[in-house]
């Protein structure tokens, strides 16, 4: 008997298909070696013509238990391309019953090989989430909106989520050539792709965004060989602005040229030239894969306005590795000067509470929503301001590179800005206090108060009480964050 097992997966990057497959494997002993995968629509496989199906005799009931980190990084990995991903998932979980430690070892050639597939993918829906430009269309059930989309690997399941909190007050429907996501307000749902002809081309929407766009345009700021890079050429079309930038660029070269000639520039170009000043263009940032290229990066950073006044930008401080990621607002008067998160009060507050709660602060990923400190000067002192939308928006992609880096299983939002950033909408943090709410890696989030808010307290007795509740929230994370193994 031919002992080479070929398994053939109805879905192309579905995790729960994968892991009942893994199961049976792992229960009947097949070694990876024996193995060849494939799903429905690809072409035949590597051991058609001779391979078995396997229908094993062993316990597939068993409790299977690997690392969490495992888990988000097969949910990545299944969102790629890659012919070989399946293959490659089973070789690493092979592996780790006998190395439950393999995936720190990030030498090794399958992690490395994982690792840069899950890369890739995040980075894939990175684009998705700025890319996709949604236009107005009108059906028998109402107003609704469309948007095109042309990924490279498997990622519209993983990211339609991201929509349907931005726009949980619209009904819209993503689609793409092999995928498809609807939105109707309450359910997302999933179907098969489509084309480019589906989908509308245009709406009266655009000419108004078109008008704004022109209105805030910054030659300083436009990058094409950054937009190049981040940006395939393909996005290109499905932007509306897209087919203003070059007469927008060779107008403000023109005018700013006239400007040095003698010849007056109009009021609007005057602000763009002002805005344009060294100092003020937004860096070109084309890599950045570790917490320290961000840390470097972040220093040119002029998303906001908020750069022109702080002393320097903070960025995260804390493991790679962290199984517990803590968002705060943002920096204040005493994290300004020293660039290092919860130095000040609040944080003083915080490390006694995370003692209390059984928490070794070196082992936590601690950052902030906004990343330079907001404040209004009040003679010598500097007194902290609340961010608007604006900037909480502006500072979140670098929120969100940090959390895709250190990909913890917990992440733990204090306070109302830290909760909208993570959570991606206005929330009320009475309301969802202790709920443990799913994120998009397979991990969750929490809530609770920020610890300068316990500063702010005028009575001892609700001081207290609040203080016990916001120990007990840091234990709860504790608790999550410490199941480090999964049931696969």
């Amino acid at each position: 008997m031919n002992d080479l097992v070929s398994i053939t997966l109805d879905h192309a990057a579905n995790y729960d298909e994968w892991r009942a497959v893994a199961r049976r494997l792992l229960a009947a002993g097949v070694a990876p070696e024996r193995t060849g995968f494939r799903h429905a629509s690809s072409s035949a496989d590597l051991f058609d013509g001779g391979a078995a199906i396997l229908t094993p005799s062993g316990n597939t009931d068993r409790n299977i238990r690997v690392p969490r980190a495992f888990v988000g990084l097969a949910r990545d990995v299944l969102c790629h391309r890659d012919g070989s991903r399946f293959a490659l998932l089973y070789r690493l979980l092979w592996r780790l019953s006998e190395n439950r430690r393999l995936l720190e070892n990030r030498a090794d050639a399958d992690v490395y090989a994982a690792r840069r597939l899950a890369k890739a993918v995040r980075r894939e829906s990175h684009k998705m989430k700025a890319f996709v430009r949604f236009r107005r269309v009108e059906s028998e059930s109402g107003e609704a909106f469309v948007a095109w989309f042309e990924p490279e690997h498997h990622i519209v399941e993983r990211t339609a989520p991201f929509f349907t909190r931005r726009f949980s007050g619209m009904r819209w429907s993503i689609v793409t050539p092999e995928r498809s996501a609807h939105w109707d307000g309450r359910s997302l749902t999933f179907g098969d792709g489509a084309t480019r002809n589906d989908c509308p081309d245009d709406d009266a929407l655009e000419n108004h965004w078109r008008v704004y766009y022109a209105s805030i345009f910054n030659p300083a700021r436009l990058k094409l060989n950054a937009m190049r890079a981040e940006m395939p050429v393909k996005f290109w079309r499905n932007l509306p602005e897209s087919r203003l930038i070059p007469e927008l660029s060779r107008s403000a070269r023109r005018e700013q040229y006239a400007s040095r000639s003698g010849t007056a520039p109009s009021a609007a170009t005057a602000r763009r030239l002002v805005a344009s000043q060294p100092g003020m263009a937004m860096p070109e940032v084309t890599s950045v894969n570790t917490l320290d290229d961000i840390a470097s990066a972040l220093q040119q950073c002029s998303r906001c306005q908020l750069c022109k006044s702080a002393t320097a930008a903070v960025p995260g401080e804390g493991p790679a590795h962290a199984k517990l990621l803590i968002v705060g607002e943002q920096p204040g008067d005493e994290e300004d000067l020293s660039g290092r998160p919860f130095v000040g009060p609040a944080g003083k507050v915080l490390d006694a509470a995370l003692e209390e709660a059984g928490i070794d602060r070196k082992s936590v990923f601690l950052t902030n929503t906004v990343k330079h400190f907001k404040f209004k000067p009040r003679g010598k002192r500097r007194i902290h301001q609340r961010p608007n939308v604006s900037e909480i928006e502006s500072c979140r992609w670098w929120l969100d590179l940090e959390r895709d880096i250190v990909s913890a299983p917990v992440t733990l939002a204090l306070g109302a800005t830290a909760a909208r950033a993570v959570l991606g909408r206005p929330v009320k943090v009475s309301d969802i206090r202790g709920r443990a709410i799913a994120n998009d890696n397979g991990g969750v989030s929490l809530v609770t108060i920020h610890p300068a808010f316990l500063l702010r307290l005028p009575n001892q007795a609700e001081a207290r009480r609040q203080r016990t509740q916001f120990v007990n929230d840091l234990r709860m994370a504790r608790t999550r964050s410490e199941q480090s193994a999964s049931l696969l």
